[in-house]
Formats: C-alpha cells, sequence, structure tokens
C-alpha cells in the first residue's frame, strides 16, 4: 500500500510540474519513485521518508542548476528588438509635438519620437535607439 501511495504522490508532483513548468516539483516526483522502490523492497516508512527528504534536496541541489542552465532558451531578438541600442539617421525632423520625425535604419525607414517630448532633433543628426513604443522607435541623441 505505501509503494502506491508514494506512486500516486510522484504523479501528483509530475502533474504539477506539467503545470507549473518550474522544474522544481519534478524532484520530489523522482525522489518519491526512489521511496516507492525502498517500500518495495521492504524498507520502514521512516527509512521511506528518510530517503524521499534526501533524495529530494539532492536533486533539487545538484541537478536543478544544471537542467535549468541547459534547459534556458535564450530568445534571439527579433529584427526591431535587436534595433535598440543602435545608431539611426535622422531624415526627417523628430518633433514629437507635432507628432512628425523619421529615421532611417538598415536600409529601412522607421516613425521616431525623442524619449524627451521637448527636445527637438534635425535631420542629418545621429540617435540611439532606446526603446521601441508600438511601430516607432524612442530615440535620444
Amino acid at each position: 500500500m505505501e509503494t502506491i501511495c508514494w506512486l500516486l504522490l510522484a504523479a501528483v508532483f509530475i502533474v504539477i510540474e506539467i503545470v507549473t513548468l518550474g522544474l522544481t516539483t519534478i524532484w520530489f516526483a523522482g525522489a518519491a519513485f526512489v521511496a516507492a522502490i525502498a517500500a518495495l523492497a521492504g524498507a520502514s516508512i521512516v527509512i521511506q521518508v528518510i530517503l524521499f527528504v534526501v533524495v529530494a534536496l539532492l536533486l533539487l541541489l545538484f541537478t536543478r542548476p544544471i537542467a535549468v542552465k541547459h534547459l534556458d532558451n535564450k530568445t534571439e531578438k527579433t529584427n526591431a528588438e535587436a534595433l535598440v541600442g543602435q545608431t539611426a539617421l535622422v531624415i526627417a525632423e523628430i518633433n514629437n509635438l507635432q507628432e512628425k520625425g523619421q529615421v532611417k535604419i538598415n536600409g529601412m525607414e522607421w516613425t521616431a519620437r525623442t524619449k524627451d517630448s521637448g527636445i527637438t532633433i534635425p535631420a542629418g543628426e545621429s540617435v540611439t535607439i532606446v526603446e521601441i513604443s508600438g511601430v516607432k522607435l524612442i530615440v535620444e541623441k
């Protein structure tokens, strides 16, 4: 009966892991499997619980950082996101109050606004892209 309880507990941990994807409860599921094997071997409940706690802690402390490192999918920046930090050329005066302004970067023209609304940037100047807001580049000199 103890074996079934450990296996049910392992199943619960697996379901929680599937729902949360936090790489935390999966290690407890592994520990529950170890405890289930101990129960099958006839170990006392005290030994089963001790094995569960020790194995869970060992898996959590030693294998989780490795798994997180390898599963950390560093997303590539999209073309637009990659523009942040780059320099663009102002091709039409940027004036937030008049809601106008354009820059050119990588051969493409973008609507642009300054980060500080009181600043006007004339055509021909170079600006740095600090963020993207919708389809507009937010720039500063």
